[in-house]
Formats: C-alpha cells, structure tokens, sequence
C-alpha cells in the first residue's frame, strides 16, 4: 500500500456495515502505523487494486510476537461494490503467499459470530482455514470471538 491509497482504504473502511465506529478507527490506526513509520514490523498493509489502479480491497496482517512463524490477519475488506469479484480471494492468497516468503507457517484469523459476519466466516471456511476456537459473549452479549487458523505451507 502506498500513500496515496489512504484516501481509497480510509473510503473503504467507512463503507463496511459490519464495522462499528471503533473499528474502523483502529482500523484505519494501524493504515496509518504502516504508512508512517516505514521501520516498523508489526503491521503490513496490503490493496486488491483493478487495471485502473482503484483499489477494491486491502488487508493489514502481521507477525504474532513471542511466537515462531505464526502471523495475524488483523483486518480484510472489500469494497461492498467489488464483492464476489475475486479481490477478497486475491488478498488472502496473496497475504499467504507473503507469510511464506517471511518464514510463516500458520495465518490466524479473528472474526465476529454474529449473523451479520455470516458470509464471512463462509469466506474463511471455503478458503480452507478451520475454527480453533469460540468465545462466547466476548465482544458483546451474544456477539462471540471465533478463531480460524490455516496451516501454510
């Protein structure tokens, strides 16, 4: 991602139903984190951009800390506009081809439980990574954590 992508994500956070306030100030944080202090290694910021270089997606993922080849995918999105079109499959595939080349082995993954994130968790389930665990009432009252995880190899 480069800087002058920021308008484009910041734009594509904001059109996310699922996000709530909070998170899209987090998540546009950490976009900022990755643009500003290009010496860091806790966050890297990726876009699914088309021919016309308008980006349709972006994902931010990082290496876990204290552990060995394994990373986060701390935020994935697609344009509500750009869905089914392939750029959220381009990303992931493309966030594991580059966990790989960093020495990554395993790609965790935080989402909501929530009916809204329905089509989501269904993302994550044909894309092969597995649940590994659900906390019930951890965002909220009826709004579980789950956890998926992918084997890279």
């Amino acid at each position: 991602m480069a800087l002058q992508d920021r308008a484009a994500v910041a734009d594509l956070v904001v059109s996310i139903e699922n996000f709530n306030h909070a998170e899209r100030e987090c998540a546009l944080e950490l976009i900022d984190i990755y643009l500003d202090d290009q010496g860091q290694a806790d966050y890297r910021v990726d876009v699914a951009e088309d021919s016309a270089s308008r980006v349709h997606g972006y994902a931010c993922w990082g290496p876990v800390p204290l552990t060995k080849g394994t990373f986060d995918l701390y935020w994935i999105a697609t344009n509500p506009a750009s869905r089914r079109a392939g750029f959220g499959r381009a990303l992931i595939r493309h966030v594991g081809k580059q966990v790989l080349e960093n020495k990554g082995r395993l790609l965790v993954v935080e989402t909501s439980a929530k009916d809204s994130y329905a089509g989501t968790v269904k993302f994550y389930q044909d894309l092969g990574y597995e649940e590994r665990s659900r906390v019930e009432d951890f965002y909220d009252v009826g709004d579980d954590r789950l956890i998926f995880v992918k084997k890279l190899s």
